[in-house]
């Protein structure tokens, strides 16, 4: 019995963003890191050579990163956001919402899983306020149960 492939959903831009990273990884690092063994290489013994053993654990960095990419983009589901209207809260929509307890409007933008960037404002539509917010529309009071207990938020504005 074949193992279900969990689709990975990601905006068309985040999607994109994949892609450059992948193509940058694959031609330009990959060249720099080669060029960077020869060079360590060509300093003699390698049994105690530091410049290529860390050039070797750069190699096998970048050789994972690439192919945690290439799985993310073989499993990925793009959210079609010309589907997606501004009357509820879906993966893509940016939020306006005013946090009761600190008296405060803050913006989130509800993203896949492997999107998420807290510090940009992305949030994970796995994680507490994104899956509280999912399906929400503006006006709906959300009750968000998070580590350091339970928040209130107001959706003020839903757009793309």
């Amino acid at each position: 019995m074949a193992d279900k492939v969990t689709k990975i959903k990601l905006t068309a831009e985040g999607k994109k963003r994949y892609e450059m990273e992948l193509n940058e990884l694959k031609t330009v690092k990959r060249k720099e890191i080669a060029e960077n063994l020869q060079s360590a290489r060509a300093q003699g013994d390698l049994s105690e050579n530091s410049e290529y053993d860390e050039a070797k654990n750069d190699q096998a960095k970048l050789e994972a990163r690439i192919k945690e990419l290439e799985s993310i983009l073989r499993n990925v589901e793009v959210i079609d956001e010309s589907e997606i209207n501004n009357e509820k809260v879906h993966i893509g929509s940016t939020v306006r919402v005013h946090d009761r307890e600190f008296d405060e409007d803050v913006s989130y933008q509800i993203v896949g899983s492997s999107e998420a960037d807290p510090f940009h404002g992305k949030i994970s539509d796995e994680s507490p306020v994104g899956k509280a917010l999912l399906e929400k529309s503006v006006g709906d009071v959300v009750l968000v149960e998070t580590p350091g207990g339970e928040s209130q938020f107001v959706i003020l504005e839903i757009s793309m």
